[in-house]
């Protein structure tokens, strides 16, 4: 098997993200919960979140990022031969939201396929698409988006999750690029012990939508931030040194990380726990929110667009996911316009 060296470079060529015109600052949002604006900054670090408009869709979100990214990356629509998109909250069950994407982009050679790991998604999406193209030399360049409507599916009285979740999308081109730069490893690892401690059911064939009412006990998100912290703290770190281990690189030696962004406080454990400072880290979930799948996607096309990653630059993106999943992926930074 080829190694990290002689096989082909994937490499990030483009990103973009698009988020809600309306946010929703702690205070207003405390008019329905029983805790004060000061608690939740305290306990979080947010300061408000994006809401999504009655009428605005996940398609819409997510064709907005993913125009920005094709853009950045300088190559044509119907250039791109895999769409991936991460996502729990498509605009329909089925079928997939990357379909429409394909369509609407006119990306007519495209594979398309939605794929469900939860705030993890991103990169395992990334690292789905970087193998298949290192495999297949007819796929071109790949699109991959994350896209959550988080807002759409918690009750805005449960300060368990209203005081978190927001909604987004974010995208990244993939495209070749000289060996050795891009994507060097991923790594993922499930904890599945706290499997019901994250979780949405309604509508899920153990709890399907016919023949009964609308539950919120079931047909909204619950969510035990506790058991959240415990598995990040836990689990995230190793992942992260994992994967720089299958790259072969020193933890110490990364130049930047790009975490999920499910709470300020939490990354800020997790980077000083790792030794390094919030100088080396990009945050925005003060100001937007936890979008989910969209969290990383969002994040990294912000760091990008303000200079905050540089050619050469050892760059790791890190997420923990309901379930628990955790995965973390390598890059040697490297933004080939037009591809290769």
């Amino acid at each position: 098997m080829a190694g990290p060296v002689d096989r082909p470079g994937v490499a990030i060529a483009g990103v973009g993200h698009h988020l809600p015109t309306y946010f929703e600052d702690n205070e207003t949002l405390c008019r329905t919960l029983p805790v004060t604006p000061e608690w939740i900054l305290e306990k979080t670090g947010i300061k408000q979140r994006g809401i999504a408009a009655p009428g605005d869709t996940a398609s819409d979100y997510a064709l907005q990022a993913a125009r920005a990214a094709i853009e950045m990356a300088g190559i044509d629509a119907g250039e791109i031969d895999l769409i991936i998109a991460a996502t729990f909250s498509a605009d329909y069950l089925f079928p997939p939201l990357s379909a429409k994407v394909q369509r609407e982009l006119k990306a007519a050679s495209a594979q398309v396929f939605d794929l469900q790991a939860n705030c993890t998604g991103f990169v395992a999406g990334l690292t789905t698409a970087a193998d298949r193209m290192m495999l297949d030399e007819s796929v071109r360049h790949a699109l991959v988006i994350g896209i959550d409507f988080c807002s759409r599916y918690i009750d805005r009285t449960d300060e368990n999750t209203a005081i978190y979740l927001a909604d987004g999308a974010g995208a990244a081109v993939l495209s070749r690029t000289t060996p050795g730069n891009g994507i060097l490893a991923s790594s993922f690892f499930t904890d599945s012990s706290s499997y019901e401690a994250v979780r949405l059911r309604g509508g899920g064939s153990s709890f399907p939508n016919t023949g009964r009412a609308f539950d919120p006990a079931v047909d909204l998100m619950e969510m035990n931030g506790l058991a959240t912290w415990k598995q990040a703290i836990t689990h995230l770190p190793s992942v992260i040194r994992k994967a720089c281990a299958k790259a072969s690189v020193e933890v110490k030696a990364v130049d930047f990380l790009v975490f999920h962004q499910a709470n300020f406080n939490l990354i800020h454990y997790i980077v000083r726990k790792m030794g390094f400072d919030l100088t080396r880290t990009y945050t925005n979930v003060q100001e937007i929110g936890n979008t989910g799948a969209a969290s990383i996607a969002i994040a990294l096309s912000e760091a990008v667009r303000k200079g905050l990653v540089k050619a050469g630059d050892l760059v790791v993106l890190a997420a923990v996911g309901a379930g628990f999943n955790f995965g973390a992926s390598v890059w040697r930074w490297e933004m080939p316009r037009g591809g290769r």
